[in-house]
């Protein structure tokens, strides 16, 4: 009996005792049965059989790992790991097998469906591969480049790892017609992920999303089984000068170079062992800023050893930063995430320590600052013009359009994704080329801006409650790099007023009232949570509420059954998504995770404040407020889930 036989038998035997699914026995069979295994992989499977580990099997075939509209993510070490999947020292050297992993086999489909895609509207499509620091980052780039050249294409591959907004920028500046970014983002040390975009260098969005995954879904391990030997011989590195490029778009993102090196803050930054490094501390000293970096976390390290969770958003990821910025008395202290496209913030507090600002504080600080200075520098008229526009997500703070609007800018929002956001840039780029010419769109920001007011739309800020900024349209996806020097300006700004990020904030709550938003996640795992999921939307589409909080709704929005428009008169996408507005101008969304086993739900609540000395207490009115719709909420949701 061969060695793949022998573990299918023992997958039966299993299935039979109870020890493991139907589902799990299905995928394992079309695996075991393939032949495209190589002979470490059947090891790997027939060492966990030895060692009892079923829960781990179970977890490694219960599903095959799903590829979304905008890639896919999964373990990529297991909880129990087989013998030749670990070196001496207990550091993974091989991926996780099995169909719900994300190891060589279904990174080789993913690529697979992507070359598909791309290669039937161009014969020798150009691809750029870039990886973050994670387990498998290096070795999984490589094999798509590889797989790539070796099916008549051409591929070029970073010299180390870079982050998702250089991987961006460089498929639109070299021309190329697909990117791919090997990352799990912020999320736990174990998993990876595949993530790819197009020509214009972001996210893929319909139709070609949907393509793609069907493209996917034919791929089988007998597709992939030729590409899972490496061959780099043809594979190119991207240019120097490109690199250069990108560094050169990072400084030029500063309006008031004078401001910046006269009242250069003191910046504590870190990079929590990811791809933030490489292109953050360089652009900050090229605009005469000489960082403190964190040399605890400087180092690429796939484990990310020194935090709980390498996310921008969490408190934890912030100790070590915070201690040296109370030791140098430091101005700002920013935190990327291990692809650097998220970016955190802290600031120092009158009385001493720091406060961590929330992504929706940091999209509306950076809306004042990107309006306020592109008008101090002639950019943009005082009056303001509806040819400007900051574009923002559905779900994040409504404070950005009230900045808007107060300073005469228009306001665009779209649905969650920064892929929206993207193709709103691409429609702007066209419609400018085709008005001022081709090579427009490129110019710098001074030359572009007269041009862009006049025949298209001139892009300020794009911004996602999820921490994630953009202000740069050479890029179409979040950029942690970029906004940690918007920051540093405006913090030198604000220095040379005597102010600090805080005073600004506070600037805007006594304007406009002071907001508080937050995010409640119930999870339902399995086949019964699924269903628990799609019962609680589909009855907030059947039967919404009338009465929330005791107050009055006065208006309930379906995204996936109206037909909306934005405020360019443009279609919104069908997408599954309600908002509800209240009597008292309490607002909230209701959105199932198009990633996990989740339902989201968003409030949002303002108060105002009647002066300074009420700024506290108005502040805590409105949190009071939208903690109270998130309490209703969730009574709500447990109901709707067992209805």
């Amino acid at each position: 009996m061969s060695a793949s036989a022998s573990v299918l038998s023992a997958f039966k035997t299993a299935k039979s005792k109870g020890q493991l699914s139907a589902a799990s026995l299905t995928n394992a069979t079309a695996w075991l049965e393939s032949g495209a295994l190589p002979p470490a992989a059947v090891e790997a499977l027939a060492d966990l059989v030895t060692q009892g580990a079923w829960a781990e099997l179970e977890d490694r075939f219960y599903k095959g790992i799903a590829f979304g509209t905008g890639g896919m993510r999964g373990r990529t070490v297991g909880r129990v790991s087989a013998a030749n999947e670990l070196d001496a020292a207990g550091l993974p050297i091989r991926a996780a097998v099995g169909s719900a992993c994300l190891n060589d086999f279904n990174v080789l489909r993913a690529g697979l469906g992507l070359w598909r895609q791309v290669s039937a509207k161009h014969p020798t499509p150009r691809l750029v591969v870039a990886h973050d620091v994670r387990h498998f980052s290096r070795h999984f780039a490589e094999l798509l480049a590889s797989a790539w050249t070796q099916l008549g294409g051409e591929a070029y591959l970073f010299a180390d790892a870079r982050s998702t907004p250089q991987l961006s920028f460089t498929v639109r500046h070299l021309g190329a017609h697909a990117g791919v970014v090997i990352t799990a983002s912020h999320n736990p040390s174990h998993d990876n992920g595949f993530k790819c975009c197009l020509a214009d260098g972001g996210q893929v969005t319909p139709p070609d999303d949907v393509a793609i995954v069907e493209h996917v879904g034919r791929i089988g391990l007998a597709d992939v089984e030729p590409y899972l030997e490496k061959n780099l011989a043809g594979v190119l590195t991207v240019p120097a000068a490109a690199e250069d490029a990108y560094l050169a778009r990072l400084a030029a993102l500063v309006v008031d170079q004078e401001v910046l090196s006269r009242h250069a803050p003191k910046v504590v930054y870190t990079n929590l062992h990811g791809t933030g490094d490489v292109m953050v501390v360089p652009a900050l000293r090229r605009v005469g800023l000489d960082p403190f970096v964190v040399d605890e976390q400087r180092e690429h390290d796939g484990r990310f050893p020194t935090v709980p969770s390498p996310n921008p958003e969490s408190p934890a990821a912030f100790v070590l930063a915070l201690q040296h910025a109370e030791a140098i008395g430091a101005d700002l202290v920013l935190a990327t995430d291990p692809d650097s496209d998220r970016v955190g913030a802290a600031c120092p507090l009158p009385k001493g320590g720091y406060r961590l600002l929330t992504g929706n504080e940091v999209a509306a600080l950076l809306t004042e600052f990107r309006i306020s200075s592109l008008k101090d520098a002639g950019i943009l008229p005082a009056a303001g013009t509806d040819a400007a526009v900051v574009v923002k997500s559905l779900v994040t703070t409504p404070l950005v359009q009230a900045i808007c609007a107060r300073h005469g800018i228009r306001c665009v929002e779209t649905l969650v994704g920064f892929k929206w956001i993207a193709r709103k840039l691409e429609r702007w780029a066209s419609k400018l080329a085709a008005g001022a010419g081709a090579d427009a769109p490129a110019l710098p920001l001074h030359r572009r801006a007269p041009l862009a007011l006049r025949h298209s739309a001139l892009f300020l800020l794009g911004a996602e409650e999820s921490y994630g900024y953009l202000a740069d349209d050479a890029v179409r996806d979040k950029d942690a790099n970029a906004t940690v020097v918007m920051l540093c300006e405006f913090a030198a700004v604000l220095r040379a007023r005597g102010r600090t990020l805080l005073d600004a904030l506070d600037a805007l709550h006594l304007v406009h009232g002071a907001h508080h938003e937050d995010l409640l996640n119930l999870s339902f795992e399995g086949a019964e949570g699924a269903a628990a999921i799609r019962r609680i939307v589909s009855t907030w589409r059947a039967h919404p509420p009338k009465e929330i909080d005791g107050v009055k709704v006065v208006r309930v929005t379906d995204y996936e059954r109206d037909e909306i428009l934005d405020a360019e008169g443009e279609r919104v996408p069908k997408e599954e998504f309600i908002m509800a507005e209240l009597a008292d101008g309490r607002r909230l969304a209701v959105r199932a995770s198009g990633t996990e086993p989740k339902v989201k739900f968003y409030s949002f609540a303002a108060a105002p404040a009647e002066d300074a000395d009420d700024l506290v207490a108005a502040r805590e009115r409105a949190k009071r407020s939208a903690l109270a719709l998130r309490a209703w909420l969730e009574t709500d949701a447990r109901k709707r889930a067992q209805a």
